[in-house]
């Protein structure tokens, strides 16, 4: 290194001839064989690592995972206005269900509702089957997000619940929603009508006409109705007087 180019050739020259001399041209060729073989060697270490296999070129699939529904005990005080001393079930005797449940805007909600511990495995199943259909649900809250847990403000806010201690419309006898055996589902599109034609919700008066399609509204033939009747509940949208297209009960 740092030698002349000159002075690299005229030592080269004095190299090939002490060489031959002294017979050194079968080392150089072992020395070259040697070389070649490290450099050989050398090339297959620094070859380029293997590449992976290609990734598969079909589609993936997104699978969204429904949280499992949550079943909880309540007390007097989570049960707030809903319920009072003198009630026909004790707070021992209810549940909360939480469950997933289609909304109207397409999305899944995370919905709870009271009900009698009796009726809690239905529930789960109905409203799981609701969910599967695509069936909407407006709201899904207990009645004592509403002031005094009101009836009324809960069906004309389109509120699906159940569990409410509270008498039948115009009686002193309990509703079975006072024993946790009922639910309401989108009670503002699926109206309670009296022997009178009062209405509940007062504000449901476009929806007397059950030849409309707005979703969440129930006709006797849809898969929703059915998924409540196969399993042994009741609609009150097949009575005649009351018809109570918002309801269904397990006695």
């Amino acid at each position: 290194m740092g030698r002349h180019p000159a002075s690299q050739a005229g030592s080269r020259g004095s190299f090939l001839t002490r060489s031959a001399g002294a017979k050194r041209p079968g080392k150089t060729i072992r020395h070259a064989v040697w070389v070649a073989i490290a450099a050989a060697v050398l090339v297959q270490c620094s070859a380029a690592p293997e590449r992976p296999p290609a990734a598969s070129s079909s589609a993936t699939t997104t699978t969204t995972i429904v949280p499992a529904p949550m079943v909880l005990p309540v007390t007097a005080a989570e049960l707030g206005a809903s319920w009072r001393p003198g009630c026909p079930v004790a707070p021992e005797q209810l549940r909360r269900v939480e469950v997933d449940y289609l909304g109207g805007d397409g999305y899944d909600h995370r919905g709870a509702l009271v009900v009698h511990q009796d009726v809690v495995a239905d529930v789960i199943a109905i409203f799981a089957e609701l969910r599967r259909q695509g069936y909407p649900i407006a709201k899904m809250q207990t009645p004592d997000h509403y002031p005094g847990a009101v009836d009324e403000l809960s069906m004309e806010d389109n509120n699906t619940s159940a569990f409410n201690c509270r008498p039948l419309p115009g009686s002193t006898n309990w509703s079975l929603h006072a024993y946790g055996r009922a639910v309401d589902v989108n009670p503002l599109v699926n109206p309670y009508i009296d022997r009178s034609g009062d209405l509940e919700p007062a504000t449901a008066a476009q929806y007397l006409d059950r030849r409309r399609t707005d979703p969440g509204i129930l006709h006797a033939s849809d898969a929703a109705v059915r998924a409540f009747t196969d399993r042994g509940w009741t609609w009150g949208g097949s009575w005649h007087n009351p018809i109570d297209y918002q309801h269904f009960e397990r006695r």
